[in-house]
């Protein structure tokens, strides 16, 4: 499913129009890349938890030259599932 067919399930699901489905979505998405970019973590009670994680800087290996490379440390997205969503695909 992509992104427009995301907003048209959305519109179908609430009863509302295509163009309030997608206002929705992109506020959804815009609140959690603010709320992680400030390191706070979204939890939506039986669905999951979004959150930004620390990967630490570490050594790696380029495969075209074997040379060995630093992989500077990064924040990075995560989602862990709510037990309610797990249950649901189960």
């Amino acid at each position: 499913m992509n992104k427009t067919e995301f907003v048209a399930a959305i519109a179908e699901e609430a009863g509302i129009s295509k163009t309030d489905a997608a206002k929705a979505v992109k506020a959804f998405t815009d609140v959690v890349v603010e709320e992680m970019k400030k390191g706070e973590k979204i939890q939506l009670v039986g669905f999951g938890t979004f959150e930004a994680a620390e990967r630490p800087e570490r050594q790696g290996i380029n495969p075209a030259t074997k040379e060995k490379i630093t992989i500077p440390a990064a924040k990075v997205p995560k989602f862990k599932a709510g037990a309610a969503l797990k249950n649901a695909l189960n």
